[in-house]
């Protein structure tokens, strides 16, 4: 299968240059014309696809090299701009920027080079004029097989500032797409972990999407834009399916360092880590195909409180055969009718605990849940709400821990492998996540962790409790389907 979508990768020489009013705008101004957009974001941010959902009426969707391998980098890039016109990527951090330590890994490069697509650079001239050839030059030259194609210029000052800029860029030979004045900058509230997301935005956001794309549209030579993506290469291959992902082969296993490198892993028992778990987690049937004896309900926490999740992990669920639902907890005082499983991803839960604590009939019918066995993932703000307290407020009472705010920002991708069985994962599966936070959790005595993280001071954390598996890391489970396998099975049999 060829995939031909035209594609545009939204770089940037460092983070705050403009890309997200850009790619964003983008999105909106070409969805205003009649394209079916599909929007996508590199890295593992779940704040920006909030607003590029919005302005495309299509989910945001992650391309992530270090989550889920740089082989389903295009196949999850085809599985979402299946039926699209064109495809808008934003990037992340600098365009080279990727995993420390990891050379390229994870970086918008790798990805633009995976999709084949060229890419257009946002530059912040606010303070430079010719030198901008000089940056322009470097980013283009440093590696030659990534193709920038053109350039929009941010935070412009004055006619006469542009026209020193488009003189200077004229000896690099990369087209200026666009220009963006300074005083026309789109606000875009941030707080402690980025841009305030879209759920808890409302009309505001709509208003700013709306002015993000009046921007681009009226600097930007939207026709030039579309002809580049429409330059972009074939991609080969099937695109991403739930339904086959649970059923095929898993990818490869993530590598790992040979026994001089790194002493034996104490965290997953004498045995040491078993080899990473096949596809095929739960049961299934002569054919391999999930069984489906019955659709349990799963009900995945959403509203303002909890907006961090990835699409597929939905769309996962339900080819394993569950129904998913979701329910908010700031507002519902019940779970949705049948549940018999519980997935409560990331967000701001520190931002709205009073309100939580104050939906106290929620809190209860999730402890009775947990407290029957009934399998529940919580990453990140999900484990904060099943704490016994956040910053002193009452929250679900699930875990034997305290959580509070921290000043400490902790952030970074993680290689993890279970330190126990679990409803996700049997011990010893390995994982790849990334932890984004700045609180903290205090466990009660007795704990058992739920992952082993391989870091120097090969810390543990997260808690597995009955049917409870609650960390702090974001994983993607793209690339590790037996897991959403694994938790229905849980769900029809609890």
């Amino acid at each position: 299968m060829v995939s031909s979508v035209p594609r545009l990768v939204i770089a940037a020489p460092s983070s705050g240059s403009g890309k997200t009013t850009v790619a964003t705008g983008l999105m909106a101004a070409l969805s205003a014309r009649g394209f079916a957009v599909s929007p996508h974001k590199v890295g593992p941010d779940y704040i920006d696809p909030g607003y590029h959902a919005l302005a495309t009426g299509r989910a945001g969707r992650n391309l992530d090299a270090y989550l889920c391998g740089a082989e389903l980098v295009a196949p999850l890039f085809a599985h979402g701009a299946r039926g699209c016109d064109i495809a808008v990527v934003e990037g992340v951090m600098g365009l080279f920027d990727g995993a420390a330590g990891e050379g390229e890994l994870a970086s918008t490069a790798q990805v633009a080079k995976l999709l084949r697509a060229p890419v257009v650079l946002v530059v912040d001239a606010s303070s430079q004029s010719r030198s901008v050839a000089a940056l322009v030059h470097g980013f283009v030259s440093w590696d030659p097989e990534v193709r920038v194609g053109g350039v929009i210029l941010n935070k412009v000052a004055s006619d006469r500032h542009e026209e020193l800029l488009r003189e200077a860029l004229d000896s690099v030979g990369v087209p200026v797409m666009g220009v963006l004045r300074r005083a026309a900058q789109v606000e875009t509230p941030s707080r402690h972990l980025g841009l305030v997301p879209v759920a808890e935005r409302g009309a505001v956001a709509v208003e700013a999407v709306s002015a993000m794309a009046a921007q681009v549209a009226g600097g930007c030579d939207l026709s030039a834009l579309v002809a580049l993506a429409r330059s972009a290469g074939a991609l080969h291959g099937a695109g991403w399916d739930a339904g086959e992902a649970l059923v095929s082969s898993p990818p490869p296993p993530l590598p790992v360092p040979s026994p001089g490198a790194l002493p034996p892993d104490p965290l997953v028992g004498p045995g040491g880590p078993r080899p990473q778990a096949p596809d095929g987690l739960g049961g299934t049937d002569l054919g391999g195909r999930p069984q489906q004896t019955r659709e349990p309900v799963v009900a995945v926490a959403g509203g303002a409180a909890f907006t961090f999740s990835y699409a597929e992990h939905a769309e996962l669920l339900a080819a394993a055969g569950a129904r998913v639902v979701t329910f908010d907890p700031l507002r519902d005082e019940e779970l949705p009718e049948g549940t018999s499983g519980v997935v409560i991803g990331g967000g701001f839960p520190e931002v709205y605990a009073s309100e939580l604590s104050a939906n106290e009939a929620l809190r209860k019918r999730i402890a009775e849940l947990a407290a029957r066995g009934a399998p529940v993932a919580a990453e990140c703000a999900g484990l904060l709400y099943l704490c016994r307290e956040l910053d002193g407020m009452p929250m679900c009472g699930v875990l034997d821990a305290s959580a509070r705010m921290s000043e400490r920002l902790t952030l970074g991708y993680r290689d993890a492998v279970a330190v126990g069985d679990s409803v996700l994962a049997p011990a010893g599966t390995r994982m790849r996540g990334h932890e984004f936070h700045r609180t903290v959790v205090e466990p009660g005595a007795g704990s058992s962790p739920a992952w082993g993280l391989r870091t120097p001071e090969r810390r543990v954390e997260g808690f597995v409790e009955g049917g409870v598996h609650a960390s702090y890391l974001h994983t993607h489970w793209a690339s590790a389907p037996g897991v959403a396998r694994r938790f229905v099975e849980r769900c029809r049999t609890s």
